[in-house]
């Protein structure tokens, strides 16, 4: 049997080597090990929860159609997840081969006589239309971490959830900085809803391509095919209502839809980067609109919602992380939810891929360029305020000709961070701070970096500049 199982897939991957780029296919199929194959069933062995769900999401076409080949018509894929850089044994978690179903689709039959030839811009057909939700599934409630940065929009999408259009709120209006969730939590409410009543139509667009969608309508004279497909929809959800600004026609047509779905008691949920009343640009009739409902503000993650996120995140995969590298992880990618779950994931790629312990050492080299891009923007001076508020100094005393210890660790300080956190040259860094020279900088820097390495109080001081740092851009 295990000899079977090594030909066939042997003989799979081989059908796969001609479809994929070299790197792609070494990276992501070199790796898999056959284990059996029985009634038809191919178990192969995988490095984590993370491969089998790129293999799910990226190959499974490229999968099923060579495994059919070899095997025949009804050959079944089964994967064997064995993740070997555990504290204890090897965790061991077999999964099938089901790639994340999408929503129906909702299928319209219109009226010969009043709609004939509607069109629906994501897709033409005649007098019959097929509405694809648009959602992403795996947006789902589940996967959206509740905390305090966000429990009123979460607590708001569930009671939509149950009762689309019938709440008092809608519209729902979900606003916050980028990277925090909101198209996440919009889109988790839709599908809900598509759980909860599958003959509702929901569809998920963003502004960006509803615009586009208006203006390919008004150059085909087809105006009114786009109203009356908008006005058909149960649940409306609208993304980043933001870009509507300067737009006067695309604002107006909005304004019918609108008026049309609140008649009706559809539901409309909008996410929004600002608060109502900080739009610019959008005519108040339609401000005061979103207004009726409930806009509720999703925040940046605090520590313990960051966590919560990384403990799922580890706990889906099937990888164990130390508690100091989750401190490490949420202590310093604090920006935004977006940040966090791409450093998830290139974390877990090292462990998946490398089968390295993830030590805080790793960590700190993996992340050091999202550090550095999240206090891009601060400058020399900013940075010598920072420092010198933390060592209780006067900021004149840095540019003083003083040798006393605390000053000179300042300064070697504010020079390190400024090479590690601005493009300003090593001359430019030395004449602000101090009137040194680029020698200068390079050896406080060589000192830093020395101490870094030996003294734990020391790094634990740096540490704690760097997150004052970032908490200042």
């Amino acid at each position: 049997m295990e000899k079977n199982c090594r030909n066939i897939w042997a003989k799979c991957l081989k059908l796969i080597e001609e479809q994929l780029p070299p790197r792609t296919f070494k990276t992501w199929f070199e790796p898999i090990r056959p284990l059996k194959f029985k009634d038809g069933v191919l178990t192969i062995q995988v490095a984590s929860n993370y491969v089998y769900e790129c293999l799910e999401e990226r190959f499974i076409d490229i999968l099923r159609t060579s495994l059919k080949e070899v095997i025949g018509p009804n050959a079944k894929l089964e994967y064997s997840v064995v993740v070997e850089n555990q504290p204890k044994v090897p965790l061991t978690t077999t999964l099938a081969s089901v790639s994340v179903k999408k929503p129906e689709t909702n299928t319209i039959y219109l009226d010969n006589r009043t709609q004939s030839g509607l069109k629906n811009p994501f897709e033409s057909v005649t007098n019959r239309l097929q509405i694809d939700s648009q959602l992403n599934p795996s947006y789902t409630m589940e996967s959206f971490i509740e905390g305090s940065c966000n429990r009123l929009a979460k607590s708001a999408g569930m009671a939509i959830a149950k009762n689309p259009g019938g709440t008092a709120f809608n519209p729902l209006l979900i606003y916050g900085g980028s990277g925090l969730g909101k198209t996440h939590l919009a889109q988790a409410i839709g599908l809900e809803v598509k759980q909860n009543f599958p003959e509702k139509v929901v569809l998920y667009v963003s502004t960006n391509l509803f615009q586009t969608q208006f203006t390919e309508a008004v150059r085909k004279n087809e105006i009114n095919d786009f109203l009356h497909f908008y006005q058909l929809i149960d649940v409306l959800i609208l993304d980043d209502i933001h870009e509507l600004a300067g737009k006067t026609a695309t604002q107006n047509t909005f304004f019918h839809i609108f008026n049309h779905l609140q008649q009706l008691g559809k539901q409309l949920i909008l996410t929004c980067d600002k608060a109502p009343a900080e739009l610019s640009g959008i005519e108040e009739r339609l401000l005061s609109r979103f207004k009726w409902g409930l806009s509720a503000e999703i925040k940046s993650p605090d520590y313990e919602t960051r966590k919560e996120i990384v403990l799922y995140k580890t706990k889906k995969d099937g990888i164990e992380f130390a508690p100091d590298v989750i401190e490490y992880i949420c202590q310093y990618v604090d920006n935004n939810v977006r940040e966090l779950e791409g450093t998830m994931i290139s974390l877990l790629a090292q462990a998946t891929f490398n089968k390295k312990d993830l030590t805080i050492n790793l960590v700190k080299d993996i992340l050091g360029k999202t550090v550095r891009r999240q206090v891009e923007d601060l400058t020399v001076d900013k940075i010598q305020q920072v420092v010198c508020e933390h060592f209780h100094i006067e900021p004149d005393l840095l540019q003083a000709k003083t040798r006393k210890r605390e000053v000179v660790q300042a300064r070697y300080l504010a020079m390190y961070f400024c090479k590690t956190y601005t493009k300003a040259s090593l001359a430019f860094i030395g004449n602000q701070i101090g009137k040194k020279d680029h020698a200068t900088v390079l050896y406080a820097c060589k000192v830093v970096n020395d101490m870094l390495d030996t003294d734990r109080k020391f790094r634990a001081e740096v540490e704690e500049l760097q997150r004052k740092l970032h908490c200042s851009c």
